[in-house]
């Protein structure tokens, strides 16, 4: 999964208040009305004719994010010239957080903000600058089909409507997290067994011992593939309990510092760290440095939460000179005695990744709601996953998958993917479901060298070793309340005793250092946050029972 840059404690009190004073106070519980508009509700069809022109401003809160042109490749281009819709993009310059803080203050919202769920998204609500959409998800007909009702359910504010328009939702399983290696390497020590946390150990002395320039075990930026290691030591879990602080125990949460599993996992780490068989800035490394050991052949085997993309362009690097280097996905490692089909790398909610809020500043949000429902239906997700009709397919299957033409099979596979990547960025309502449904379809004509590494990989581990986490959406506290700020501080608290059991000298050390953290995460409130946590939990558990 892509890395996001959240930005907490965006917006204080004061600016809330701010806000609403300027809105002239309070919030609309209503969508514009809808009689106002020009939309005909009988024509509103995934085939693009509920769609009338419209442009529209649009702001990606992520300081990585960087918005091309729009109308600078050919699926933004067909859109522009066919569906009549023009979006200006707002670039966050690297600071998202301090840019829309600029354009809040001085009342200059754009028409979109593209934004992580939870606190942020709250704010804006509470102060009156978000259009409420419910009206629009009764209207229009490509989220009623394909949103889960549970998932709309979990994006209601608390005032009870829906704000926000979901991302990379599904309703079936994904994830691109696990566990590669590299099958140059694999192959010459002999493939030897890789199931158990012992087997990695030995294998990885192997490595170290005979390929002193190639780093055993690389685990991603600033070290993300370490805690994933979690989900190895315990059936049925995943390193999203470390975020939460809190492993489920019965109806309640548990530290996860006095889970059994997690101290198994630090010493493990730390075991590995010592005897350098991990990267030793592996806390502090970046992204394009972690990418230049993969795509050079100085790795031999990788833990990442993201490993789809990794692995996907370093195996084009290393088979542009060699068809038969390149790297393998494998089998989720894991503690001896779990059952592997319980073992999981990592997590998915049905709610997916981010959303889009459509601001008061829109002079036509209806006709933006309706721009949205036609990207995150059949049509809109082609163009914007694959490419337009005549570029890389001219026909489609009986369930609407594109069929391959000639130029999709003759391009050479990382021209295409890079293509079909620029695509994919302007994909603001992505429908996972649809998506990964085409996609198996579209490969499953493919001769095994054209088939793409990402979608073999998916297929047969990493969509079947992530675990449906939904119900542990939506519980981070607003930022500025007391509860906020007790998290900041675990938070605090936890990262510098994480880097110290890392990088400790014996396992004496990380184990001082974890009575430690448990002493100092107590005294900041720890119990108060899980039980928000619980609370917040156990509301979505409800709601998603509800709807079963």
């Amino acid at each position: 999964m892509r890395n996001r840059m959240k930005w907490v404690s965006l917006l204080l009190t004061s600016l809330v208040l701010l806000l609403a004073a300027c809105s002239g106070g309070g919030n609309s519980n209503t969508s514009p009305n809808t009689s106002e508009k020009n939309l005909n509700t009988e024509a509103a069809t995934d085939d693009g004719s509920g769609i009338k022109p419209v442009t529209f401003s649009f702001y990606g809160n992520y300081d990585w994010l960087t918005t091309s042109p729009w109308g600078d490749n050919e699926a933004t281009k067909w859109i522009q010239e066919n569906r009549k819709v023009t979006v200006e993009p707002i670039q966050s310059g690297g600071a998202a957080g301090e840019k829309l803080n600029t354009m809040i203050v001085g009342g200059d919202l754009p028409d979109v903000i593209f934004t992580d769920r939870g606190s942020s998204v709250e704010r804006l609500v509470q102060a009156g600058q978000l259009v409420a959409l419910d009206d629009y998800y009764e209207k229009y007909p490509n989220f009623k089909k394909y949103v889960k009702e549970s998932t709309l359910n979990l994006l209601r504010s608390e005032d009870g409507k829906i704000y926000q328009i979901p991302n990379w939702y599904t309703s079936g399983q994904f994830g691109n997290g696990g566990w590669m290696v590299n099958k140059d390497i694999y192959n010459e020590l002999g493939r030897p067994a890789l199931e158990t946390f012992d087997d990695l150990y030995q294998y990885l002395l192997k490595v170290q011992e005979k390929y002193p320039d190639v780093v055993p075990l690389e685990v991603g930026e600033k070290g993300a593939g370490l805690e994933i290691m979690y989900g190895g030591f315990k059936e049925n879990s995943t390193s999203k309990f470390i975020s939460l602080m809190g492993y489920p125990d019965g109806d309640k949460l548990s530290s996860i510092l006095d889970d059994p599993a997690y101290e198994e996992m630090v010493l493990y780490i730390n075991k590995l760290y010592r005897e350098r068989l991990i990267t030793q800035d592996a806390l502090q490394q970046t992204q394009d440095a972690v990418k230049e050991k993969v795509n050079t052949n100085r790795v031999a085997v990788m833990v990442e939460s993201n490993i789809t993309t990794y692995g996907a362009e370093g195996h084009r690097a290393l088979t542009a000179n060699n068809p038969d280097s390149g790297y393998e996905i494998i089998w989720p490692i894991h503690k001896s005695g779990l059952d592997k089909t319980r073992v999981f790398v990592s997590g998915f909610e049905t709610l997916g990744w981010n959303v889009n809020v459509i601001t008061k500043k829109a002079k036509d949000p209806e006709a933006i709601f309706a721009y949205f429902d036609w990207i995150t239906g059949p049509e809109g997700q082609k163009v914007l996953f694959f490419g337009p009709k005549g570029l890389y397919w001219d026909e489609e299957d009986a369930d609407g998958a594109p069929i391959p033409n000639e130029k999709y099979k003759t391009t050479p596979a990382n021209e295409r993917t890079e293509t079909m990547r620029k695509f994919e960025d302007f994909n603001w309502a992505g429908n996972t479901t649809f998506i990964d449904t085409a996609k198996m379809s579209l490969e499953a004509l493919l001769s095994a060298n054209q088939k793409s590494w990402e979608t073999v990989a998916q297929s047969t581990v990493t969509w079947k070793t992530a675990l449906d986490i939904t119900e542990f959406v939506n519980t981070d506290p607003i930022p500025d309340t007391e509860i906020g700020i007790i998290a900041q501080n675990i938070g605090d608290i936890y990262t510098l005793a994480y880097a110290q059991m890392v990088q400790a000298k014996s396992d004496e050390a990380v184990l001082s250092a974890l009575k430690t953290a448990k002493k100092n995460t107590e005294k900041a409130g720890l119990a108060k946050l899980l039980e928000f946590r619980t609370e917040k939990w156990q509301e979505n558990v409800k709601k998603i029972n509800a709807t079963k």
